[in-house]
């Protein structure tokens, strides 16, 4: 088997190794939690790379991966259809747009119809 060259620091996929033993680690600070009510989010339909399949796609939210896979699962059970978490995104399986729309003004955040 051939070893895979490290041509950065980024090739250590974030890890840096030292043998320094006073070395504190740093944590990273964790996102603020914004309350719905200051949440805006927008809401689109796309078909867009996904083999002429439609998707409600939610973007905008500020606040922990947890929080937004919850969210998630409450749009997709609501709607009854599957879908996804990812990049900051929540993507609902159809065209599913304005009813996700009332369930989150219902959940008190603050949404918007983007696109046609």
């Amino acid at each position: 088997m051939s070893k895979k060259k490290l041509n950065s620091l980024e090739d250590l996929g974030g890890f840096v190794f030292s043998t320094n033993t006073d070395f504190e680690f740093e944590k990273e600070e964790e996102q603020d939690l914004l309350p719905p009510k200051k949440q805006f989010l927008e809401a689109k339909f796309s078909n867009k790379g996904r083999g002429g399949k439609t998707v409600t796609v939610i973007t905008g939210f500020v606040g922990s991966d947890e929080d937004l896979k919850n969210l998630g699962k409450l749009l997709k059970t609501k709607c009854g259809v599957g879908g996804s978490v990812k990049d900051n995104e929540i993507i609902v399986q159809g065209n599913y747009r304005d009813k996700i729309m009332e369930i989150l003004k219902k959940e008190g955040y603050n949404i918007k119809r983007v696109g046609g």
